[in-house]
């Protein structure tokens, strides 16, 4: 089940322990990237574009709970789009 990532007014919360900070989060992702090899051959990335990404699952690094993760508003950020609403 894919879960949602948070947005810039939403965040993680762990239904079970109530975590807000600590995930441990696996994706599948498929990117398009330019490997430089140096004279050794040692590789380095220095351009990386993803073209999808999706976030298999999220589990609480507290309690261990999977697919126990729902997003939540982030403090003040109904205060913020109202702010931003006002000056546009």
């Amino acid at each position: 089940m894919a879960v949602p990532l948070p947005t810039e007014a939403t965040r993680w919360r762990c239904t079970l322990c109530g975590n807000l900070t600590r995930f441990d989060v696996t994706r599948s992702s498929r990117v398009v990237e330019f490997v430089h090899l140096d004279l050794a051959g040692e590789p380095s990335v220095e351009e990386r574009e993803v073209l999808s990404e999706t976030v298999e699952s999220v589990r609480c690094r507290w309690c261990n709970a999977v697919d126990q993760i729902e997003l939540v508003d982030r403090p003040g950020a109904a205060a913020e789009a109202a702010e931003q609403a006002k000056r546009a």
